[in-house]
């Protein structure tokens, strides 16, 4: 799909490939969830608007680049999106942070939002919706609708792992998305969980079970 990029860069292949493992501590996986995020940050959003300003270096007066207004928000959907949040920070410290809580309905796999606090001016902001999984796709569908119900217009969708059905529920649903994934792995299991991937993420960055 047009609307998809895949950043396979060496380091965040390496990095994908320890998460993935069992024995991958939780400490190590909330690491390596950062580690990733900021990388694929960097690509994400190299299409940042630039302004020149001028600025005195200890040689001379220079006009040169720096970002134009700054005028980012992260969108964590609750509660594993939490894990990529300081990644995204690290490069980019001024964006502002918003939250969508979702959760799944074991039975019927159907996403159901209890937290949505966005910031006042997000239709005046690139938003970037982070997740470390895109499986079915039905949260990261819902909350990017949510999304555009308070006015966003601008969005971008930030995962680790995606399975093919979540790429293209997501595609479909919201063709004027781009999505961003390290990964697209084989399929959904009949759990819904994607095959290979690496389990509930959720519970390996924050040890629950």
């Amino acid at each position: 799909m047009k609307n998809v990029t895949i950043l396979d860069h060496p380091l965040i292949q390496h990095k994908t490939t320890i998460i993935r493992q069992t024995a991958t501590s939780n400490k190590e996986f909330r690491e390596l969830i950062e580690e990733i995020t900021m990388l694929m940050c960097y690509e994400a959003l190299r299409d940042l608007p630039l302004e020149e300003v001028e600025i005195e270096t200890p040689i001379q007066k220079t006009k040169k680049k720096v970002l134009k207004g700054k005028k980012l928000a992260i969108v964590p959907i609750l509660r594993a999106g939490l894990g990529m949040v300081n990644g995204m920070l690290s490069l980019v410290p001024s964006a502002k942070v918003g939250h969508i809580g979702m959760y799944r309905d074991e039975e019927t796999l159907q996403p159901h939002e209890y937290y949505c606090k966005l910031p006042p001016d997000i239709d005046d902001r690139l938003i970037v919706v982070v997740d470390p999984m895109l499986a079915t796709g039905g949260s990261a569908c819902d909350a990017i609708a949510q999304i555009k119900s308070y006015g966003g217009r601008n969005i971008k969708f930030l995962c680790i792992i995606a399975a093919p059905e979540g790429i293209k529920a997501l595609g479909e649903a919201h063709p004027d998305v781009q999505i961003y994934c390290a990964n697209v792995d084989e399929r959904l299991n009949e759990n819904g969980y994607i095959v290979p991937g690496l389990g509930d993420a959720g519970d390996r960055i924050f040890g629950t079970k």
